[in-house]
């Protein structure tokens, strides 16, 4: 049963000897807001005398609407690298990807120098019942070339409508001549979680933080707790590698199924009253076996509050590089049929009351990945929330680069997932461990004192979406 979490909310009161202080400040205050609208509406003014121009006088006539969204984009665009114009289309693809499931075949697939690639298909889906494989190479949707189509482009050809069909033409090594398979789409739900059993440890990679994923860890660990058995189970290894971030409040939930008290995070806006703080429910999922969490340069937003709150409460040992360093929070407004606004409305702040914001989170245990050779070149380096052109500010603190996100295929090249395995084994105890272990033994750190919070206005649900990572996209499909 998914547990409540509570939201801490307290009110600020202010002195009746300041009333006659306030009264002057607002007349005051009044005043100059006067003078700066005036500015600002001629400033209106300038930009619709330009736009009449334009739409007059240019050389060719232009699409008048696509002239205002274009307006609104830089307007929007120039705030932050996260705040942006969504259109319709734009709302409605958010929309399905914050929901984790739509219409369509259930292939996850990458493109790479324009070839259109089966990275693998979705367990119980029409594609993987078809008979489509990991790397497979799509040349054609319902007769028409992939080649010239971007990643997003072939991805809309294959979604659609429940109960349609679409025809795939796929070469496959080993095959002389091209496969045809006709499919009929169905509701494909993205797994935001995925597990495994490692021997007598439970690994679960969360890859998105959707509507999907606190279900989807509650159900893995039941699942694995029960094929492990609960007395042979050394403990879990929770992989955020390369998690992008998604809804802060599936981040909270997610923190909370390893706490059983506590402050999991704060989000803070312009103005005091708006300060949010969410703290942890009594119940620990995992019975207080050990946990150790996974991250690299590419595990961003909510699942850096997850890393922080694990780690600021010692619930956890961090494994892996520096963590992107995204410390905002967005919320998305439904603009009716115009689409929505993505703004970024709060920064968050860990147990401790750290901002992460262009710093990142340092893991305990730092453990690089042995890049191969071949791949070095082609593998950029990802240099984090902090190289982001116009990003917010870090505040206190240096602002840090980010790290590598490489992550290997195999498991058994995986350098960062066997140090996990072998610190719940005891194996490995070079100062390092033992430092992190000590560090697991002292009790949390007191908290930063925060501004007190007062109910927020109801407001659509925060999402916390990041840049996405150096390597070939995926998307499912």
């Amino acid at each position: 049963m998914m547990r409540k979490v509570s939201l801490v909310l307290a009110g600020a009161i202010m002195g009746a000897g300041l009333t006659g202080l306030a009264t002057q400040t607002h007349l005051l205050s009044s005043t100059s807001a006067v003078a700066a609208s005036a500015d600002v509406y001629r400033s209106l003014n300038l930009f619709g005398d330009i736009f009449e121009k334009i739409r007059t006088d240019y050389v060719d006539k232009p699409d008048e609407q696509k002239l205002i969204e274009s307006a609104i984009n830089g307007m929007v665009s120039s705030l932050d690298p996260h705040s942006s114009y969504l259109d319709a289309k734009s709302f409605r693809e958010m929309d399905t990807d914050m929901r984790g499931q739509f219409g369509g075949l259930g292939i996850e697939v990458t493109m790479e120098d324009g070839v259109l690639k089966v990275a693998k298909p979705i367990k119980d889906t029409p594609a993987s019942k078809a008979g489509i494989l990991a790397n497979d190479i799509i040349k054609q949707i319902d007769g028409q070339d992939v080649k010239g189509l971007s990643l997003t482009q072939a991805v809309d050809k294959m979604r659609g409508l429940i109960n349609t069909q679409v025809t795939l033409k796929i070469d496959r090594a080993g095959k002389p001549e091209p496969l045809d398979f006709t499919l009929t789409r169905s509701t494909i739900v993205v797994p935001a979680v995925e597990e495994r059993v490692e021997g007598d440890i439970a690994y679960i990679r969360i890859g998105t933080f959707s509507e999907q994923t606190y279900d989807g860890l509650r159900k893995a660990i039941d699942k694995l707790t029960n094929e492990i058995g609960a007395d042979k189970l050394k403990g879990y290894i929770i992989d955020l590698r390369n998690n992008r971030g998604g809804r802060l409040d599936q981040s909270v939930l997610v923190s909370d199924a390893f706490l059983d008290r506590g402050r999991i995070v704060s989000t803070r806006g312009r103005n005091a009253e708006e300060t949010q703080v969410f703290n942890a429910k009594s119940g620990d999922l995992t019975k207080g076996k050990p946990v150790v969490v996974l991250i690299n340069g590419s595990s961003a937003s909510a699942a850096e509050i997850v890393a922080g709150a694990l780690q600021d409460h010692k619930r956890a040992t961090l494994i892996g590089t520096r963590s992107f360093g995204k410390g905002s929070v967005q919320t998305v407004i439904p603009l009716g049929s115009n689409g929505g606004l993505r703004l970024t409305t709060a920064r968050y702040y860990t147990p401790s009351g750290n901002s992460i914001q262009a710093k990142g989170i340092s893991p305990d245990i730092e453990v690089q990945q042995d890049i191969p050779q071949e791949l070095k070149d082609k593998i950029a380096e990802n240099k984090g929330e902090a190289s982001l052109k116009g990003h917010l500010k870090a505040g206190e603190g240096e602002e840090q680069s980010g790290s590598s996100s490489y992550v290997p295929s195999d498991p058994k090249k995986d350098s960062q997932l066997i140090a996990a395995v072998d610190l719940l084994h005891g194996v490995k105890k070079d100062a390092i461990a033992k430092s992190a272990e000590k560090q697991a033994a002292d009790t949390v750190s007191s908290p930063k004192a925060e501004a007190p919070a007062t109910p927020a206005p109801v407001s659509p649900a925060p999402e916390t979406p990041a840049p996405a990572a150096p390597e070939a996209p995926k998307q499912p499909n």
